[in-house]
């Protein structure tokens, strides 16, 4: 096959030698060296589409999204088939970092994605994709870090609106939106009625836009499951959000985490052999108690403002003063 008056060919031994070096200094973390090798790698072999892709990729990992931009059009202009390709992922998603919308639905289009049309837009301001239609899913943040896995809602397929109320640990909040990875590490299941629900999980890369809403841990001491549930549900009429901690979180080492895993979301009672929680530590696992199921004390996460979540709480109480109370209201995040 003749691209540009060449003939493409297999790299040469020179190129591969190259490339396999630089791929275990990306994993050593070793960028800058990593990023000279394939460079050298794109200068002996221009006309194959894997080189830029290489860089391409290695500009994702350093989050310089106009060096990735540009590597990724030179992938993708050297392709030999027409759709699917993981080349026109990566330039999404650095087209979505970078807020270039044109070439972000261009990209997904690309791949074989279907992105609806935009009435409002116009070519001086053109929209982002929207009404995909993508659903739900799970992503990481600080994949490198004290990762934690949260649900949200995907706006397109490079980004996630965070729907739980992430530990402070995570620097990340509620309602936050955040760039993440094309190639899922893991799934969650849920029960649905007589099946179940597969959910990928996504790797975030990076924060992308920041949420206003601060995170605040609060106490609860609530008689029962239903107390309980009132005061997610109160948040939620509220336009906020109230996450129970003391059951939604579990602790999992990095094999279980990104292997498929059942969550705790869905139908029926959950009681997952891989929860590494211990008795009196966060967990399902670690606030139950022989005999008992429910523990009246819970470590609550809520997502509102400031001037808010004190009424909210105060509320709460007022509706059943004797199975419900709460103290140590700490804002973390």
């Amino acid at each position: 096959m003749r691209i540009f008056g060449k003939v493409r060919h297999r790299p040469s031994a020179s190129w591969r030698q190259a490339t396999d070096r630089a791929f275990t200094l990306i994993g050593d973390g070793r960028y800058e060296d990593a990023g000279a090798l394939l460079t050298r790698a794109a200068d002996l072999e221009p006309w194959l589409s894997e080189s830029w892709f290489n860089l391409a990729l290695l500009h994702k990992f350093r989050h310089d999204w106009e060096q990735a931009r540009a590597a990724g059009l030179r992938a993708v202009a050297l392709l030999d088939r027409e759709s699917g390709a993981p080349d026109w992922w990566n330039v999404g998603i650095a087209a979505t970092a970078l807020q270039d919308w044109p070439l972000a639905r261009r990209s997904w289009q690309a791949y074989g994605l279907k992105v609806r049309g935009n009435q409002a837009a116009t070519v001086a301001s053109p929209a982002e994709p929207v009404g995909m239609e993508l659903g739900s899913a799970a992503v990481r943040l600080s994949p490198e870090g004290e990762a934690e896995v949260v649900w949200g809602r995907r706006l397109d397929p490079a980004r996630i609106e965070v729907l739980s109320i992430p530990l402070p640990s995570s620097g990340r909040r509620w309602g936050e939106v955040v760039l993440h990875d094309g190639v899922p590490h893991g799934e969650r299941t849920t029960a649905a009625g007589s099946g179940t629900l597969t959910f990928p999980v996504f790797d975030e890369i990076e924060l992308w836009a920041p949420s206003p809403v601060p995170t605040w841990v609060v106490l609860l001491e609530a008689a029962t499951e239903a107390d309980r549930d009132a005061l997610e549900r109160l948040a939620a009429d509220a336009g906020f959000a109230a996450e129970d901690w003391s059951s939604s979180v579990r602790l999992l080492c990095r094999m279980c985490s990104e292997s498929r895993m059942t969550s705790d979301e869905g139908d029926g009672e959950h009681l997952d052999p891989h929860d590494h929680s211990e008795p009196g530590h966060p967990g399902p696992l670690g606030h139950r108690t022989a005999g008992e199921l429910w523990v009246p004390e819970r470590e609550c996460g809520i997502a509102a403002p400031a001037g808010l979540v004190r009424g909210l709480l105060d509320g709460w109480v007022a509706d059943s003063p004797d199975t419900r109370e709460w103290r140590d209201l700490e804002e973390v995040c």
